[in-house]
C-alpha cells in the first residue's frame, strides 16, 4: 500500500463567522481527507514553522488574512522562496491578490458590479441611490460603508474601491474544484445573506460562472463566484474567492458533498503529481 502524503492543513477553529461555525465544516473534511492523505491541523500562523515537514499546505477556513496581514505576507514569501507546494496555489488572480481584480474586470468590460477606485473615474459609475465605499484590503465587509453620489467626491481615495449599491433580487454563489463545477447555493432573502438554500443553476447561470473561473487561470484548488442577481435578471460578479472560501458543506446533499470531498481528493493528488517539491 503507497504511503499516504502529509498535509497541514491551516484552519483557525476559533474563528467566529456570523451565522456559521467555519470550525465545523474543517472537523468534517479533515475526518474525510484522512482516508486518503495523514493531516495535521494548524492555525495560520503556525504554518509557516511547521510547513517543511508536509507534502502539502492546504489553506482553508483560516479567517480575514488582514487580521494577520503582516504573518501572511511573510508566509507566502518563505512557501515560494523554500519551494513548499500551496493549495489552493499562490497564483490566484481573486480575492487572494487582493480586490484589484474588480478593477480589471470593469476595465475589461466582464459582468461585474462597476468598480472605481480613482475620482476622475466617477463618471464611469451608473445612478444609484447609494453607493458602497469598501477597502481595497477588507473582507467579511469590514470597513463597508455606504455613502449618497454627493458624497463621493469627497472621499480618500488610494485605498478604497467605490461601487454603486445594487437593488438585487438574491445572492448565488457556485462552487468549483479545480475548473469543475460542484453545487451552487443561493440566498432568496437580500436581507439575510447567510441563509443559504440549494440552487439549480441554468445553463446560462454555469456559463456566467466558467467565464470567472477561466480567467483566473488556477489550474487546481477550490473557488467560489459569487454573484447578484439583478431586477432585470441577469448576473454580477460580486466575489472571486480563490484563498479560502467558506463551502456551507452542512447545506448540501449527502450525494452533493461526498462528491465534492472526492473532487478535492483527487484535486489535491493531481496537484501533488503536477508540482514535485523543490
Amino acid at each position: 500500500m503507497p504511503e499516504h502524503r502529509r498535509v497541514l492543513f491551516v484552519t483557525d477553529l476559533a474563528y467566529q463567522a456570523r451565522g456559521r461555525r467555519y470550525c465545523d465544516e474543517d472537523i468534517f473534511l479533515t475526518s474525510r481527507l484522512r482516508d486518503g492523505f495523514d493531516i495535521a491541523l494548524c492555525h495560520p500562523l503556525d504554518a509557516a514553522a511547521l510547513m517543511d515537514a508536509f507534502d502539502v499546505v492546504v489553506v482553508r477556513n483560516s479567517g480575514p488574512v488582514l487580521r494577520y496581514q503582516k504573518e501572511y505576507d511573510a508566509f507566502r514569501e518563505q512557501a515560494v522562496a523554500r519551494g513548499i507546494r500551496v493549495y489552493n496555489p499562490l497564483s490566484g488572480r481573486g480575492d487572494m491578490a487582493g480586490k484589484q481584480y474588480l478593477l480589471d474586470l470593469t476595465a475589461a468590460g466582464y459582468p461585474v458590479i462597476p468598480t472605481i477606485d480613482r475620482p476622475e473615474d466617477l463618471h464611469l459609475l451608473p445612478e444609484a441611490g447609494q453607493y458602497a465605499v469598501k477597502p481595497k484590503a477588507g473582507a467579511d465587509s469590514i470597513g463597508l460603508i455606504f455613502v449618497p453620489r454627493e458624497q463621493l467626491s469627497d472621499l480618500a481615495y488610494g485605498d478604497i474601491l467605490v461601487q454603486p449599491r445594487i437593488d438585487f433580487r438574491y445572492e448565488v454563489s457556485f462552487y468549483y474544484v479545480d475548473d469543475t463545477f460542484q453545487y451552487a447555493l443561493h440566498a432568496p432573502d437580500a436581507e439575510r445573506r447567510w441563509v443559504l438554500e440549494p440552487y439549480e443553476p441554468t445553463d446560462t447561470d454555469l456559463a456566467f460562472a466558467r467565464r470567472f473561473i477561466d480567467w483566473n487561470t488556477l489550474d487546481h484548488g477550490i473557488q467560489r463566484v459569487d454573484a447578484c442577481r439583478t431586477r432585470e435578471g441577469g448576473l454580477l460578479l460580486v466575489e472571486l474567492e480563490d484563498l479560502n472560501p467558506y463551502l456551507s458543506l452542512d447545506l448540501v446533499s449527502d450525494r452533493a458533498r461526498d462528491a465534492f470531498v472526492a473532487s478535492m481528493t483527487a484535486s489535491l493528488h493531481r496537484f501533488l503529481d503536477a508540482q514535485p517539491r523543490v
